[in-house]
């Protein structure tokens, strides 16, 4: 009877110990799904069409701001103290340092910092966004012929010109998605930009552009309808150099003006020693460009662009130096590349932004950045970019939100609008100059600029769309 007894006791422990365990399971689970679920992924991330998903390029976020895919880097290398942690809220990683540059920017106008995350751009006026789409095969491309080009394309870039024998990345069209973007007719860009000057001011990825769309307008053909009128905007060749900081021409039948200024880093730069040839320069971190200054109220359309100059081997061998407030800087902060670029494209948006109510008929923008391609290094330690395969990383860009952090978030709030082109342009690695190029060393890459004709076209299809949107160009 005991033993019965005994065996009863033991069996109620053992099924009040399991109802117990699983109260606690039960209990557990309920607490913890609400926590789970906040760290499922959003729909709207960059994502490629089903059959590249599976080699869809991880996205980092590098120490100065700026991005790298497994592809090749975007803008800066990756150094070896990075960690890479991955955030839940998304598919992409995050490149995490203990320097706090990465989620900080400085107010140009206050000094203060500001915390950025989840910036969201949408581009459009009409609600639009053109950075958001696929590529096509158009048959129809290129828009103009990369062989005769001449009196505008530098032979640097025109691919046709070089050792390279596949021509296929000249035959994608980008297509925005749930949208449509106006065909580009030289007719209608002139038509809407009489009376009205164009002008991009930025490094050489800007001069790319203008260089397209000179191209884009003329079919790349000379004609006596095309007038220098570099001199206007002070675009001569100075004494002792070789070539103009930048080129103005006029299409005489709309008066319409098309520029390019070269500035590389969006700042005011100037000789610290007039008097010494080879004196250092002030780097006005603070200070819009000279000619920005000179001629902004000439301009109707301003295109600005600046990012792959911002390393420490290009101010050195440009002798620059940073500059604040007139005198040079003694920001600890500011002295991180990182810091001092995103500050500077704060600044230039902002002083644009103030200057916009002086110039209603002004219509400003920031293109976000180009992306690079190196694999396997660098420009200068072996990097290379050969893949000739279009649509090979992808098609499609579904996400909503620029990939140019800086650009995203200095545009916000702003009457500059973002020419975002960098997810579109990152899934055109087959693009670029690579080691085709007539000046090429052998064994580098030129895996930053791009043949021509070819992805910056779509910078400036894009571009027409926005004019083309606006009532601003049309008053």
């Amino acid at each position: 009877m005991r033993a019965g007894f005994s065996l009863f006791k033991s069996t109620a422990f053992s099924l009040l110990l399991i109802v117990l365990v699983c109260v606690t399971v039960l209990v557990w689970a309920w607490q913890r799904t609400p926590l789970l679920t906040a760290f499922l992924p959003p729909d709207s991330l960059l994502q490629l069409s089903s059959e590249a998903k599976d080699k869809q390029p991880i996205l980092t976020v590098g120490r100065n701001g700026t991005a790298e895919t497994s592809a090749g880097l975007v803008e800066a290398e990756v150094r070896p103290d990075q960690k890479i942690e991955t955030n839940l809220k998304t598919d992409v990683q995050i490149t995490e340092f203990a320097s706090p540059e990465l989620s900080e920017n400085t107010n140009s106008s206050t000094g203060k910092k500001q915390y950025n995350e989840n910036v969201t751009m949408h581009m459009d006026d009409q609600g639009c966004n053109y950075g958001k789409g696929k590529w096509v095969l158009d048959n129809s491309r290129p828009l103009y012929s990369g062989f005769h080009c001449n009196p505008w394309l530098s032979h640097m870039w025109a691919c046709r010109l070089m050792q390279r024998k596949d021509f296929a990345y000249e035959k994608l069209r980008w297509q925005p998605k749930n949208c449509q973007m106006e065909d580009f007719e030289v007719s209608k860009f002139l038509e809407r930009m009489r009376d009205k000057t164009l002008a991009f001011v930025g490094d050489s990825l800007g001069r790319q552009q203008f260089q397209s769309l000179m191209c884009m307008l003329t079919g790349g053909k000379k004609s006596h309808n095309v007038i220098d009128v570099g001199k206007e905007y002070g675009l001569v060749i100075p004494h002792g150099g070789t070539r103009p900081n930048g080129w103005a021409y006029r299409f005489s039948s709309t008066n319409t003006t098309v520029l390019y200024y070269w500035s590389s880093c969006l700042c005011d730069l100037e000789p610290i020693n007039t008097t010494n040839p080879a004196t250092d320069y002030a780097m006005h971190l603070d200070r819009p460009p000279g000619f920005l200054r000179q001629f902004l109220h000439k301009l109707d359309v301003l295109v600005l662009n600046t990012g792959h100059h911002w390393n420490r081997g290009k101010l050195k061998a440009n002798r620059w130096v940073m500059y604040m407030g007139g005198m040079p800087n003694t920001n600890r902060r500011l002295a991180m590349i990182g810091a001092a670029k995103n500050f500077t494209i704060h600044s230039i948006v902002n002083w644009v932004n103030s200057q916009l109510p002086k110039h209603p008929h002004l219509k400003a923008f920031y293109r976000s950045i180009s992306p690079r391609h190196f694999v396997n290094g660098d420009w200068n330690t072996g990097g290379s970019c050969d893949n000739t395969t279009p649509m090979s990383v992808g098609k499609e860009v579904l996400q909503d939100e620029s990939s140019d952090y800086s650009a995203g978030n200095a545009v916000k709030g702003t009457g500059v609008k973002l020419l975002d082109i960098t997810a579109l342009s990152q899934l055109r690695d087959e693009g670029h100059i690579s080691h085709y190029s007539i000046r090429a060393t052998k064994g580098v890459h030129d895996c930053l600029h791009w043949c021509l004709p070819g992805v910056p076209d779509t910078w400036n299809e894009i571009l027409f769309a926005h004019i083309s949107s606006t009532s601003v160009i049309n008053s």
